[in-house]
């Protein structure tokens, strides 16, 4: 599969219509926001290579209140652009001396970005199910790009560590990554995402995960090139369809979660 690397301010088409995370729309036409991989299989989305989380409306993130004014919280998402929680859209009414009571500087937030406008000002919303304050647990970072692949193929890799760990897990779009379960489990969880990063770009990833849960020898070969291309191509595409594949999932656990 050929894959075309694109650079900011690259005209990618001429139809507004096809525009996708990593691009932006300037005179009905789409251009790449970011220097990475086009994916042009629906939209047209571009992966970046490395660098900080974009924002894009309905991501689910994992925020941490940096600021309180009268009227909003003001989170670090690990984005170049911080997001704006205002008083109206936390799930119940709170009076303004009550902000920082309700949740203070630090505090960890599972939250929806409902909207991004022109100028890159970030709107959240934790009006919806199961958006809450994270009192429990750790919360993790890892590289955004790297996010596709600890979901792993239809959330294979995600629910593999869930279910030899026995900890709850929620994956932000932004790379954090809320864990809760015994402090034992938890510290395995989270070597299994840092070798996920260490090998994110080697086939037969989730065997080998797999056996190290386990506490198995690994014994997972490597493919030949051609394969190993291939893999990598098919997590590109991961990548372009991980958002709307990541609210689906995402929506059944908050429901759960009730």
């Amino acid at each position: 599969m050929e894959r075309e690397i694109v650079i900011p301010g690259q005209l990618l088409s001429e139809n507004k219509a096809d525009s996708g995370p990593g691009t932006y729309v300037k005179d009905g036409k789409v251009y790449s926001l970011l220097y990475g991989v086009k994916n042009a299989k629906n939209k047209i989305t571009v992966i970046p290579f490395s660098g900080k989380y974009i924002p894009s409306p309905r991501d689910y993130v994992i925020g941490t209140v940096i600021d309180v004014t009268p009227s909003n919280w003001i989170f670090d998402i690990g984005s170049p652009y911080d997001g704006l929680l205002h008083v109206s859209e936390y799930p119940r009414r709170v009076d303004s001396d009550k902000m920082v009571s309700t949740m203070d500087f630090g505090s960890s937030v599972l939250l929806r970005i409902k909207d991004v406008n022109s100028s890159m000002k970030v709107e959240l919303t934790m009006r919806e199910r199961g958006l809450r304050s994270l009192d429990v647990g750790r919360v993790i970072e890892v590289t955004p790009t790297k996010v596709p692949r600890i979901i792993g193929h239809g959330g294979s890799m995600v629910s593999l560590l869930k279910k030899e760990t026995n900890c709850e897990m929620f994956v932000g779009q932004n790379g954090r990554i809320w864990i809760n379960g015994k402090d034992s489990e938890m510290d395995l969880l989270t070597e299994a995402i840092e070798l996920i990063m260490k090998h994110s770009h080697t086939s037969g990833l989730t065997d080998r995960i797999s056996h190290f849960l386990n506490n198995e020898d690994d014994v997972v070969s490597e493919k030949d090139d051609a394969v190993l291309e291939k893999d990598l191509a098919e997590d590109e595409e991961d990548e372009g369809e991980i958002r709307e594949d990541t609210y689906r999932k995402v929506d059944a656990l908050l429901e759960n979660d009730d």
